[in-house]
C-alpha cells in the first residue's frame, strides 16, 4: 500500500509569482534545487538537482497556468523510488491577497519514504514561501546541515 502526504501553506505572493517559482529553473534553484532542466508543459521534463547529492526526475502530466501543476517524481539511483514512480499535484488558491499552496505527493512507497519526504517537502515549501513572497531563504543547508 502506497503513502501521500497533504500539506498546505500560505505564501504572501499572487499566484502568477508562486507559479513561476514552481516552474521557472532560474527561480526553482533560488529555493529548491542547485540545477533545475523544467518543461511546464504536459510531456515535459522536470528534473531537479537537490544539493548536488540527489536528483528528482519526472514528467509533467496536468500544467493549468497559475492554478495547478502535477509531475511524476522519483529519485535517479534509487530503486525504492525510481524516477516517475510518484506524484506531485499543487495548487496555487487565492487567498487574502496571497496564494494558499495545496501539496499532495502521492504513491510514496511507504510510512519511511512518506516521512522522510514530509520533512524535505516541509524544508523546501517554508524556502518557497520565503523566496516568492520577495525574500531572501539564503543558502540552503539542506536537511543533512
Amino acid at each position: 500500500m502506497t503513502e501521500t502526504l497533504y500539506r498546505e501553506i500560505e505564501i504572501a505572493a499572487p499566484q502568477a509569482t508562486v507559479f513561476a517559482f514552481l516552474t521557472d529553473p532560474d527561480k526553482i534553484m533560488r529555493w529548491l534545487g542547485t540545477k533545475a532542466a523544467v518543461e511546464a508543459h504536459p510531456g515535459g521534463i522536470y528534473l531537479v538537482s537537490v544539493g548536488d547529492k540527489y536528483v528528482a526526475r519526472g514528467q509533467f502530466t496536468e500544467v493549468i497556468p497559475v492554478h495547478r501543476l502535477a509531475y511524476s517524481f522519483g529519485w535517479d539511483e534509487r530503486e525504492d523510488m525510481p524516477p516517475g514512480s510518484s506524484l506531485v499535484e499543487i495548487d496555487l488558491v487565492e487567498k487574502d491577497g496571497g496564494t494558499l499552496v495545496r501539496f499532495t505527493h502521492s504513491g510514496l512507497p511507504d510510512e519511511k519514504e512518506r516521512a522522510g519526504h514530509e520533512k524535505g517537502w516541509n524544508h523546501y515549501l517554508r524556502r518557497l514561501a520565503i523566496a516568492a513572497a520577495g525574500g531572501d531563504p539564503g543558502p540552503d543547508v539542506g536537511l543533512d546541515g
